[in-house]
């Protein structure tokens, strides 16, 4: 049994993947804006958070995992899943709140989270991973997009600098930021749904629903989860995963 924290646990991929970890028998917390019922409901933790402010919630985590005993787990997993996309269109068309929001949610929480989770867990000599949720448009730009592209592409290299800090320690964790492919998401809805004359990419998101090309959420997670399962996870600390 693993010690799972997910974050945007409450719909969509982070649902998804919550209830396959809880499903298998794994210990889940779930961090999300709105409770997860179902992981309540299975005896796991489901803490309602807003992560555009992530200091509090990682300061909770840091001491909640400094409580558990490690010799209850097998191992243990941060699976840093949140994101918030901003209306499409270019940075000025968007609110200063908002374009701020977008940064703390998408890298910022990456950042403190999986900080408080290595600290937490240091002294535990178990199998750690953190698995960050990140996007193709963190390794291309896309107009009517920056702040997302911008903190995708954060992540990766958060990823590839702690996996290079990790990787001087005896049981350091694995580290991969991934791109899951298309999914269909309320944040796919969002993109459908953007003004063309702001957003230049919206006919083809559009195309993607109507000609099937998008993953349901609970595929995409089993994929994730089979590649957390890999003894290669973390070699590289970027990765796609319709390439692996």
């Amino acid at each position: 049994m693993k010690l799972c924290i997910v974050t945007g646990a409450s719909r969509g991929l982070g649902a998804a993947l919550a209830e396959q970890l809880m499903n298998r028998g794994d210990r889940v917390l779930g961090i999300a804006r709105h409770h997860n019922l179902a992981l309540a409901m299975g005896g796991h933790e489901s803490w309602t958070a807003d992560l555009a402010q992530p200091q509090p919630v990682a300061e909770r985590l840091q001491s909640w995992l400094s409580r558990q005993g490690p010799g209850a787990f097998e191992g243990a997993l941060l699976i840093n899943n949140v994101g918030v996309i901003t209306p499409p269109g270019p940075v000025q068309a968007v609110g200063l709140g908002a374009l701020s929001s977008a940064l703390r949610v998408g890298l910022e929480s990456t950042l403190l989270l999986s900080a408080a989770f290595l600290a937490a867990t240091d002294s535990w000599c178990l199998p750690r991973q953190i698995l960050n949720i990140s996007s193709g448009l963190g390794r291309r730009a896309m107009a009517g997009a920056a702040p997302y592209c911008a903190a995708k592409a954060g992540m990766d290299h958060l990823s590839r600098a702690m996996a290079l800090d990790e990787a001087n320690k005896s049981h350091g964790a694995r580290i991969c930021s991934i791109a899951p492919g298309i999914i269909d998401t309320d944040m796919q809805g969002q993109l459908r749904s953007g003004d063309p004359s702001q957003f230049p990419d919206q006919p083809r998101f559009a195309a993607f629903k109507s000609e099937g090309q998008l993953d349901s959420p609970a595929d995409c997670a089993a994929k994730l989860l089979a590649f957390l399962a890999r003894p290669e996870f973390g070699v590289e600390p970027v990765a796609d995963i319709r390439s692996v």
